[in-house]
């Protein structure tokens, strides 16, 4: 992490545990507004209007926090307005790196090799982890933010014009039930399957086991009987942030973070909700599922070997070859 600006030690998943050695996950920093008109948001500063051009996310195909952004750009049809950096899928001592692995960019604005100079560029004294998404405003030469929640909604209505209005992500009339589901489901399972993961002690790991089995299973049940969203035929943010979690479970979670008591594609209404999320222009092309394998299993502490799993085939996605992955194998060393 990076510490007054200076890079410290190597990149390690857990930072911070709390008195039962759970996972503790670093606070986003950078907490500024896109409005249409430069007006302050809910937080931070003014002067960040709604230009096309002006701003460039960067992400990890990875990683469900960035990916909330990538499918709000699509979905709001930002993708000309709003220019995109791919950092590579596996994590480097350093952390997340810019290069040249199929699906990822060198970063075209910065010139930087890690993401933590994009940190150290916006602060030269800034302490903390170099996470993402992060919006960086390149006429100010700084980040707008870090803080995935918040970048989805300015996606959503901080645009104006830019966007398109066919989806509305956090319709006024929803709102209040929407934050209340994205508060039951965060805890739980967004960051749940995480506390299981990185937990450093067997209670923590227990806890949070049960958090996401007894969120998934409310979830079946609730997808059971309305649909095909969270909200009925409203699409919104609430199934924004479920759906980057449900698609990375049965390749990432279930194994490597021990999250192992049922498979998603166990649990019918929540693997049919996952294929209709998949069959929702804009969606599908923000999913990699290679990216996601290599870079869940570069995590040097779970996974020392290094060592990729084929599997598993996924509901909605294309099916696991054997031929086509010993083909990409040798191509890529």
């Amino acid at each position: 992490m990076l510490v007054n600006g200076k890079w410290t030690a190597d990149w390690q998943p857990v930072q911070a545990t709390d008195e039962k050695g759970g996972f503790v996950r670093q606070i986003s920093g950078f907490r500024n507004w896109i409005t249409p008109d430069g007006a302050p948001g809910p937080t931070g500063e003014s002067g960040f209007a709604a230009e096309a051009g002006r701003y460039h996310l960067y992400v990890a195909l990875i990683c469900p926090w960035a990916s909330r952004t990538l499918i709000a750009r699509a979905l709001k049809g930002l993708e000309e307005a709003i220019s995109v950096s791919v950092v590579e899928p596996a994590l480097t001592d350093e952390g997340w790196r810019f290069g040249d692995y199929p699906g990822s960019d060198r970063d075209s604005v910065n010139g930087a090799t890690y993401m933590h100079e994009i940190y150290t560029r916006a602060d030269p004294h800034y302490t903390g982890r170099a996470t993402v998404p992060v919006l960086w405003d390149k006429q100010r030469g700084g980040i707008v933010n870090n803080e995935s929640a918040d970048i989805v909604r300015m996606f959503n209505s901080g645009f104006g014009s830019l966007a398109d209005p066919a989806f509305d992500l956090y319709p006024e009339a929803l709102r209040g039930r929407i934050d209340a589901l994205n508060d039951e489901i965060y805890p739980r399972l967004n960051n749940g399957v995480y506390r299981a993961g990185f937990a450093t002690t067997q209670l923590a790991y227990e806890e949070a086991f049960a958090d996401i089995f007894s969120m998934l299973d409310a979830l079946e049940t609730r997808l059971s009987e309305q649909g095909p969203y969270l909200f009925g035929d409203a699409l919104t943010e609430a199934d924004v942030r479920l759906f980057v979690t449900l698609v990375r479970f049965d390749a990432a979670y279930h194994g490597l973070f021990k999250c192992n008591l049922r498979r998603l594609k166990d649990y019918p209404a929540l693997s049919g909700y996952l294929t209709q999320m998949l069959t929702v222009p804009g969606i599908r092309q923000t999913v990699d599922i290679d990216h996601i394998k290599r870079g869940y299993y570069s995590i040097k502490a779970l996974n020392p070997g290094g060592i990729v799993p084929v599997g598993p085939d996924l509901p909605g996605l294309a099916p696991v070859v054997l031929e086509d992955v010993r083909t990409k194998e040798l191509a890529h060393g």
